[in-house]
């Protein structure tokens, strides 16, 4: 299968300090990809770098076999960061109509593609209410139904579990397993590891700025039937494995 994202030998410095050492994965069409690592492993840098936002000392990132950050590369992305913010005042049909016409969407087709997310997502009912009196599992989905509003083949989200209860971690988890059915690629960061073991096709283990391990689930425990990944992680890091 064709990579859709590649990254080789990435570098990336903030003055003197390294946050990416040599950072390299491949991500495959269609397969939902879990990028975990614990806080300041350097997840967001590089999804900054996939966005065209940060540039690199090093290395390369090929996205869709394009550069990051270019109109084309973009046009083919979704991204959901891991708090997405709005104007508490605006409601879910007022935010999708701004974002789908900073994408160029044409009105007849957005006005049918903002019905269909809503309903997709779960929030048609309050598809009026302004979305400052939305809880954060609503404007988590809010901001899926952003992500998904140009239909983008690529998803990168940030975090998408965080701050979530379970009832609202549970129908994420649905929809992403939805989307991945329709063929979509999705890239995911996450320190919550329980999670992405419920969903990930491959996993990479970051720390430091380095992929320490990487593959399909079952490949990184190297066959041991282990399901527990986060002791996994933490035994890995601290080179007991």
């Amino acid at each position: 299968m064709n990579a859709v994202i590649d990254v080789n030998n990435l570098i990336v410095r903030y003055g003197r300090h390294i946050v990416l050492n040599g950072l390299s994965f491949r991500v495959k069409a269609g397969e939902v990809f879990g990028f975990l690592g614990p806080n300041g492993a350097g997840k967001t840098t590089a999804i900054k770098v996939l966005l065209g936002l940060v540039f690199p000392a090093g290395g390369s990132v090929m996205i869709h076999g394009m550069a990051p950050g270019g109109r084309e590369a973009n046009a083919r992305l979704g991204f959901l960061p891991e708090e997405a913010t709005y104007y508490r005042f605006l409601n879910p049909v007022e935010i999708l109509s701004f974002y789908g016409e900073i994408c160029r969407i044409p009105r007849n087709v957005l006005r049918k593609r903002i019905d269909e997310l809503l309903d997709h997502v779960g929030l048609s009912t309050v598809a009026r209410k302004p979305v400052g009196t939305f809880s954060k599992g609503m404007a988590q989905k809010l901001g899926l139904a952003q992500c998904l509003i140009n239909d983008p083949d690529t998803l990168i989200l940030d975090e998408p579990m965080s701050g979530l209860d379970p009832i609202a971690r549970m129908e994420l988890r649905r929809t992403l397993e939805e989307l991945k059915k329709r063929g979509k690629t999705i890239f995911f960061s996450s320190h919550e590891l329980s999670e992405v073991e419920l969903i990930s096709d491959t996993v990479a283990l970051i720390h430091e700025g380095r992929i320490i391990r990487e593959g399909a689930l079952e490949e990184v425990l190297g066959g041991r039937g282990e399901r527990n990944l986060e002791r996994f992680f933490l035994e890995t890091i601290r080179g007991t494995r």
